[in-house]
C-alpha cells in the first residue's frame, strides 16, 4: 500500500439553522491508502456519518462544505450532482447503518441489486441477474436463486445487510464506506458481517472507511484507525499502536471506560463533563473542558502532527503536536502525560 485514493484537506462542514451554524465538522486533513481498511471512531455526534456523507454527496441543503475531497485526485466537492451520481454506487459505494431503510420493500432482493449492476454497466437484464445471483451467493446468501425475488423483509436482519454488502461491491467500488454496518445485530451475526467486509476487502482489494463507535469492532478488521470528538479528528495510527499506546487524553479516557473482567458491579469509568454544545462551538482544543491534563496552551487549537512512531496526534502533551505548533518542550512532569 503506497498510494493514496482518498484525501480530506481541511474539510468543514457546517449546519445553518435557526438557532444559528452547527460547527459539526472542523478542518478534518486525512489520507486514506489504496487497499487499507481505515476506521473511523468517537462517540455519537462528532462528525464521523457528516464526514461520509459530504464525500458522498449526499448532505441536506442546509449544510456547507468547506476544504477539498479528492477521489483518485478529483476534487468531489467541485463536481454537479450527475457526475457524483456516476460515482456513486459504482467507483463509490456505501453501507448505511440500517439495511431496512437501504432496501426499497416494493422489490425482490435480487433485482435490486441486478438495477445497481445495470445503472452503471452496459448489460442486459439477464447478465445482471447472473451476476446479482452470483453475489448473493458471494455474500452468503443461502438458495439466493430461491430468495431472488423475496422482498426485503422475509430476510432477517443480518440477510438484508449481507444484501446491502451485495449490491455494494456489485460494480467493484474502489471505495466502499461502511456506517456502523453491525449496528442492531447480535454479537455472532456481528462477526459473520465483519469476516465478510475483511473477506471481500482482500479478494477484491477494496479501501474500506469503516465509521464505528465500538474499538472492538474497529480492532477485528481496521488496518489504521481515526479517533474524532466534537468535530475534529485528535489522533490517527496504526490500529496495533492505537490498542498498545493511546497518546490522545480522549483516546485513553475512551479505552479507560471499556468494560473489562477486572471491573467490579457499578465501577465503570466515565468521561467527566459533557460534549460541547457545537452550536457555539469552544475555541482551541475541544475537549479542554474535560481533560484531566489541561494546558493554558490548550485555548489555542492544536495542530494534528505526525510522531517518531508514525501515529498522529492532536494535544498540546504531544512533543511533535508542540513542535508543529512552533512551541518549545514541555516540563518534564508535563510530557509524561503526552
Amino acid at each position: 500500500m503506497s498510494d493514496s485514493l482518498l484525501e480530506f484537506r481541511k474539510v468543514s462542514v457546517d449546519y445553518a439553522g435557526r438557532g444559528g451554524t452547527v460547527s459539526a465538522v472542523t478542518d478534518v486533513s486525512l489520507t486514506l491508502i489504496e487497499g487499507e481498511t481505515f476506521g473511523l471512531v468517537g462517540e455519537s455526534g462528532c462528525g464521523k456519518t457528516t464526514l461520509s456523507m459530504a464525500l458522498m454527496g449526499l448532505l441536506p441543503d442546509i449544510a456547507s462544505v468547506r476544504g477539498r475531497i479528492l477521489f483518485n485526485g478529483s476534487d468531489l466537492t467541485t463536481m454537479t450532482e450527475s457526475q457524483l451520481r456516476e460515482l456513486r454506487g459504482d467507483r463509490i459505494s456505501m453501507v448505511f447503518q440500517d439495511p431496512a431503510t437501504s432496501l426499497d420493500p416494493t422489490f425482490g432482493i435480487g433485482s435490486q441489486v441486478a438495477d445497481t449492476i445495470r445503472a452503471h454497466g452496459d448489460v442486459s437484464r439477464k447478465q445482471a441477474k447472473d451476476r446479482a445471483l452470483g453475489l448473493l451467493a458471494e455474500v452468503g446468501i443461502p438458495a439466493a436463486a430461491e430468495r431472488y425475488a423475496d422482498p426485503p423483509h422475509r430476510l432477517s436482519g443480518g440477510m438484508r445487510q449481507r444484501v446491502v454488502l451485495a449490491a455494494a461491491i456489485a460494480n467493484n467500488p474502489a471505495l466502499l464506506l461502511a456506517d456502523e454496518p453491525t449496528t442492531a445485530l447480535d454479537v455472532t451475526i456481528q462477526a459473520q458481517i465483519l469476516d465478510l467486509l475483511a473477506d471481500l476487502q482482500r479478494r477484491h482489494g477494496t479501501t474500506i472507511l469503516l465509521i464505528a463507535h465500538d474499538l472492538g469492532v474497529v480492532a477485528q478488521i481496521c488496518d489504521r484507525v481515526g479517533v474524532m470528538y466534537a468535530g475534529q479528528l485528535v489522533e490517527v495510527a496504526p490500529v496495533a499502536e492505537l490498542f498498545a499506546r493511546p497518546r490522545h487524553p480522549y483516546t485513553r479516557a475512551l479505552f479507560d471506560a471499556l468494560p473489562s473482567g477486572s471491573h467490579q458491579a457499578g465501577a465503570l469509568r466515565v468521561i467527566a463533563g459533557q460534549v460541547p454544545d457545537l452550536a457555539h462551538a469552544p475555541t482551541g482544543c475541544r475537549f479542554k473542558d474535560r481533560c484531566p491534563s489541561r494546558l493554558a496552551e490548550c485555548d489555542e487549537t492544536p495542530p494534528l502532527a505526525m510522531s517518531d512512531s508514525g501515529a498522529s496526534i492532536a494535544c498540546w502533551l504531544d512533543p511533535a503536536t508542540r513542535a508543529a505548533g512552533g512551541l518549545g518542550p514541555l516540563a518534564i512532569a508535563g510530557e509524561s502525560n503526552g
